[in-house]
């Protein structure tokens, strides 16, 4: 079950409505989130399949709220570095992502998430280190 305090604080960037991203649950001592986003038919490439480029943003967009999930809303997070895996093509409609908190420290946090299919199916994976710094 999601803390309505916590959720109404959550972050919500422009790219959370274009990616129509909701909030299906939190487990805020884990560094752990569950979202899901719908991938239309603008995000496409020409094969057909959502263009990876969406799945990272997708991607990243998991795994900094994780941590911000962990950190409450004193900090944020800025990439550092990211590493993707794609897995299998992405189909336009809904995908879910799962990401959390490997390690955090006082500055830097290393970060995982995943994309899946309504299936089950993974699509993507990905790592990434971020900084992490106070909130103004």
């Amino acid at each position: 079950m999601i803390p309505d305090l916590l959720l109404e604080r959550f972050p919500h960037p422009p790219t959370a409505e274009l990616f129509s991203q909701r909030v299906l649950a939190i487990d805020k001592a884990k560094g752990a989130i569950r979202l899901s986003f719908v991938a239309t038919g603008a995000f496409l490439n020409p094969a057909g399949a959502v263009q990876g480029g969406i799945l990272v943003a997708m991607l990243d967009d998991t795994m900094g709220p994780a941590l911000w999930v962990m950190n409450g809303e004193e900090t944020y997070s800025a990439t550092i570095d990211l590493s993707v895996s794609f897995l299998a093509a992405a189909k336009p409609g809904l995908l879910y992502g799962e990401g959390r908190v490997v390690q955090r420290g006082k500055t830097i946090a290393f970060l995982e998430a995943q994309l899946s299919d309504p299936a089950g199916r993974v699509v993507a994976r990905s790592t990434a280190s971020a900084r992490i710094a106070k909130a103004r």
